[in-house]
């Protein structure tokens, strides 16, 4: 079956980082469209940052362009997102997710809390 399962997410201060990690299974990262979504209260859900299935192809929302960095490794069949300079806006539960032959597949989510 596929799933998605994020790590790495906790509490950190403005200015520091985090990497998230989305674990997948039953299909493989390396010939799939990857994307990270976050969530915060209040707010719909909105879509961080996106991979294709060439490594180069990449996309990021204006807000955290510069900053978050998705990556893959297809040996560990994960997907990371690498986020510096976090600031306390960047707090959102973060979802990695697919779509795979028109099914779309969502991780539990991982929480993530930028203060001082």
């Amino acid at each position: 079956q596929v799933q998605l399962v994020e790590s790495g997410g906790g509490l950190v201060q403005p200015g520091g980082s985090l990497r998230l990690s989305c674990a997948a299974s039953g299909f493989v990262v390396s010939s799939s469209i990857l994307r990270w979504y976050r969530q915060a209260p209040g707010k719909e859900r909105e879509l961080v940052a996106t991979i294709g299935v060439s490594d180069s192809s990449t996309t990021y929302a204006d807000s955290v362009k510069g900053r978050f960095t998705i990556s893959r490794d297809n040996t560990k069949n994960t997907v990371y997102l690498q986020m510096n300079s976090l600031k306390p806006e960047d707090t959102a539960v973060y979802i990695c997710h697919t779509r795979l032959r028109l099914s779309n597949y969502w991780g539990q989510g991982t929480q993530v809390t930028v203060s001082s």
